[in-house]
């Protein structure tokens, strides 16, 4: 069995395939990879890949402008070289966007495609429930209560987990980026941490002061010597945590390749790190993680996939942060976290393998939420608390839903019972409940016109009906904690079911909506 995996995002998502590309491994199927260009310095990073399959997104697109017919000539021809070297019998499509949609129909002509796809008429066709949450959950990640891994996982069909485990760095590679640390720190050090200082955003950036005294902190009391990740584009950064320093510190910023950069990160004792592709490249190799997460970041769905990762968040009512709305706090939170907590945690686990924080008093401990990367029992990775954030309302409701939705997702039985150890607040309960019951109802009056429809369907009805599909929408929309359903009601609501369709899943979506009156 041959599977082609179609993933055109960018490095850290591209990494967090490698789960499905190891299951399908495990099954003795012989898997590639198409990515794009700019990304195909990662597929050495990759274990359980035949052939990688470099998209020229720029060539497609320079032929656009030239002549329709020369760019469909091109995407032919590269079709028809991936068809020529590695016959597919399945397609795999992670990619909700139209370029993955459109290879994906143009490689599963005859074949088993799962994930995004077209069909014939071009509309979307995804060939599961779990696809069409990926999409609606990519824009409202800061209601997604599922890592991007089992997220991907479930699209490609993969219901067993599947350990996150890169390409082992050869030893020979490994012990050259050694001697080279080795060489610029000029010292006899006890080792090396690693600091990747950069992110997508000034605002998801734990200030580099923070950085360089947490620096100072390792070196004098640990004897290791901070190593700086990160492209020559984050340079500026790592200038600002190197201008004035008082401690030893190797600068690789913007000096490695994607090889490279893995050599060197499997020689740090521990890697100090925003939410960045190289937190999830170090998490693949095994490099043990204090990850922290600021305004949008959140370690619920990004977090490292790696079991045992400690990751930190600013203990703030408004963290994190919706996407595109402004920030009225003049972004507190990246000052939240500070350099004392991090060593503590650095120290504890460095001198027993364990994350704690006995150092800190209960103003200190109360500045981050601290969480455990875990898997639950049905093997989705979950976050443990570390500091008492676990009974928070968020914590509890993402469970909730973790639950709900997977039985949502799965088909499975609403009615059997699901043992929860706590439920949130009676303010919550109470905020959350009053809108799932106006959501319920409207679910009812839609099922009841349906009926009415399908023995006369008049335009008025029809209008009516119409009309409470967006009413819906906006109850749920109305709720921070409802908006990844709002978003999967509205696309699920408007692909092309017809009416029986339509009327299946408001019952799906009653059923649903009472698991969660239930669980309040």
């Amino acid at each position: 069995m041959n599977v082609l995996v179609i993933n055109l995002t960018r490095f850290g998502d591209l990494l967090q395939t490698q789960p499905v590309l190891s299951s399908f491994a495990a099954r003795q199927a012989a898997t590639s990879l198409v990515c794009l260009k700019n990304f195909f310095g990662a597929a050495p990073l990759l274990r359980d890949v035949d052939f990688v399959f470099p998209l020229p997104g720029a060539t497609f697109l320079s032929a656009a402008e030239r002549d329709w017919k020369e760019a469909l000539g091109h995407f032919e021809n590269y079709c028809l070289e991936i068809e020529k070297k590695f016959k597919p019998d399945i397609v795999v499509n992670l990619t909700p966007s139209i370029p993955a949609r459109l290879l994906a129909m143009r490689l599963g002509r005859g074949r088993e495609v799962r994930g995004f796809a077209l069909d014939e008429f071009g509309f979307n066709a995804d060939t599961s429930a779990w696809a069409a949450f990926l999409q609606v959950a990519s824009v409202n990640r800061g209601a997604s209560p599922f890592n991007v891994v089992d997220l991907f996982r479930k699209v490609a069909g993969i219901d067993e987990a599947v350990p996150f485990r890169l390409s082992d760095v050869e030893e020979g590679e490994k012990n050259k980026a050694l001697q080279k640390l080795k060489n610029e720190s000029g010292l006899n050090a006890a080792g090396f941490i690693g600091f990747q200082p950069g992110a997508s955003e000034e605002r998801r950036r734990w200030p580099a002061d923070y950085f360089s005294k947490l620096g100072k902190m390792v070196w004098e009391r640990l004897h290791l010597v901070p190593v700086l990740f990160g492209t020559e584009s984050e340079s500026q950064v790592g200038q600002q945590i190197l201008t004035g320093q008082d401690f030893p510190c190797v600068n690789l910023m913007g000096r490695t390749d994607l090889s490279g950069l893995g050599a060197a990160l499997s020689c740090m004792k521990l890697l100090v790190t925003n939410d960045t592709g190289t937190m999830h490249l170090a998490a693949g190799l095994g490099v043990p993680l204090v990850s922290i997460f600021l305004a949008t970041a959140q370690p619920f769905d990004t977090g490292p996939a790696r079991e045992g990762s400690l990751s930190l968040e600013p203990d703030i009512v408004c963290h994190p942060c919706s996407f595109g709305v402004p920030c009225e706090q003049e972004h507190a939170c990246r000052h939240k976290i500070k350099a004392d907590s991090v060593f503590g945690y650095i120290e504890s686990y460095l001198n027993c393998g364990k994350w704690k924080n006995n150092q800190l008093d209960d103003t200190d401990r109360s500045a981050a939420r601290a969480w455990l990367a875990v898997r639950d029992e049905k093997g989705f990775l979950d976050l443990a608390s570390l500091s008492g954030h676990g009974v928070s309302d968020r914590a509890v409701w993402i469970r909730i839903q973790r639950e709900a939705y997977r039985r949502f997702l799965d088909m499975e039985d609403f009615e059997r019972p699901f043992i929860m150890d706590r439920k949130p607040s009676v303010l919550f309960c109470n905020e959350i409940g009053n809108t799932l019951d106006e959501i319920s109802a409207l679910l009812f009056l839609m099922i009841k016109q349906a009926v009415l429809l399908a023995k006369a369907p008049t335009e008025s009805l029809k209008t009516g009906f119409l009309a409470n599909i967006q009413k819906i929408q906006d109850k749920m929309s109305e709720k921070t904690e409802l908006s990844v359903l709002g978003s999967l009601w509205i696309f699920q609501s408007q692909q092309q079911l017809g009416l029986e369709g339509l009327v299946n899943l408001l019952k799906k979506y009653s059923a649903l909506v009472s698991f969660f009156k239930r669980c309040l």
